[in-house]
């Protein structure tokens, strides 16, 4: 018995140092393409505002919107009866209800979420809370929200170590103890929407390409979501339907200002810690290449918009960005691209005043002070 396991760690050995032998001539490094920078010089981004032929914003707006929902490839198909939604669990808390519910989001699937209401009498200005990546699967909107008393003690564990990104502060409770209505879901993959077997980074493309053999993108799938949920808060008794932000951080980000350009009901966004230019990104200028897979990625989107022009189809909302100097994930450079080409939109609309973009002294994360600025923004934009 012993020989037979030391013959196949052998050969699981063997194996792997053939999988790592290397050829003289390869044309992938580094996650790349080795004509990476002529993949980017030919990206001249022919619908952007300011490229595109067409000169009306609104109608520049539509078409732009129209084309990110045409990459975003087959959408998930809506509920036969609407965004049924049932209470799992309720607790009080200081100055507000927590509420696990289970929200019926599309025809095929159901989805897990938190809801923290303020006490007092509504409605109230409500936040959609979009958490973000981070490599970590295991939990989703446990590390917005902490975890309500009937989740598994694992479940508090890691959401209050995951907690450290933030200052250890809950932004959703932070929030929700200021008197919005905070609701997070988990994305497709993460918490209680991932694999039966565990989850792995790895496993999140291996997933999303066969999913793309349905005709389905996941990450689209994690933006329909999220316009959906959007549209269950704004339909919340408890919830002033005319005064709807979004906030995240990292990954969660990314879906703020997606769902910010796509869904009307949003009035307000905050974005902590993503937003770049392709040519930065996906280049081989700095030490680090993106590495982000699906979790972004919309398939042909980039031969006609890069990440601040679809920003720009939310102009003009109010809108803030925040990120770091030291943020090793997006370079600098990029960030200050996209944020020029973001000003440029919004100073041609005469609204100029309603976008916010500001680089910290920070690395990636969302500590406290950032999470008072976007309070602060969402006062002034949310509170009546």
């Amino acid at each position: 018995m012993m020989k037979r396991i030391c013959l196949f760690v052998c050969a699981i050995c063997a194996l792997n140092i053939i999988n790592a032998q290397q050829r003289e001539k390869y044309e992938f490094m580094r996650n790349l393409p080795v004509y990476a920078d002529s993949l980017i010089a030919d990206l001249d981004y022919p619908l952007a505002w300011g490229n595109s032929d067409i000169k009306d914003f609104n109608a520049w707006k539509a078409a732009a919107r129209q084309k990110v929902f045409d990459c975003m490839l087959t959408p998930p198909p809506a509920p036969e009866h609407g965004y049924e939604a049932k209470i799992l669990f309720e607790e009080q808390r200081d100055g507000y209800k927590a509420r696990k519910i289970e929200i019926r989001l599309s025809r095929y699937y159901t989805v897990p979420a938190y809801v923290l209401i303020p006490d007092g009498k509504g409605p109230f200005p409500a936040i959609n809370m979009l958490h973000d990546h981070g490599g970590h699967f295991f939990i989703g909107k446990e590390k917005c929200i902490y975890p309500l008393a009937c989740e598994d003690s694992t479940v508090i564990k890691d959401a209050i170590g995951w907690s450290k990104g933030y200052d250890g502060q809950f932004f959703g409770d932070y929030l929700a103890k200021q008197g919005y209505v905070v609701f997070s879901a988990d994305a497709p993959m993460w918490g209680e929407r991932g694999l039966k077997e565990g989850m792995k980074r790895n496993l999140y493309d291996m997933i999303a390409g066969n999913m793309m053999m349905y005709g389905i993108d996941l990450s689209a799938y994690m933006t329909y979501d999220d316009i959906a949920g959007t549209e269950y808060l704004a339909q919340m008794p408890e919830v002033d339907a005319n005064n709807i932000g979004c906030t995240g951080w990292s990954m969660g980000a990314y879906r703020t200002w997606m769902l910010a350009a796509l869904s009307d009901r949003i009035k307000a966004g905050a974005a902590v810690c993503w937003m770049v230019t392709a040519d930065e990104q996906m280049g081989f200028k700095y030490n680090r290449t993106e590495n982000g897979g699906f979790a972004n990625c919309l398939p042909g989107l980039r031969r006609w918009l890069d990440y601040p022009h679809i920003a720009s189809i939310a102009c003009p909302k109010a809108m803030l960005f925040i990120n770091g100097t030291q943020d090793k994930l997006f370079p600098v450079a990029g960030v200050e691209k996209a944020f020029r080409t973001m000003h440029t939109t919004w100073e041609s609309q005469g609204a100029a005043s309603q976008l916010e973009t500001e680089l910290w002294d920070m690395p990636h994360s969302c500590g406290k002070k950032s999470q008072q600025r976007v309070l602060e923004f969402f006062n002034k934009h949310l509170k009546q």
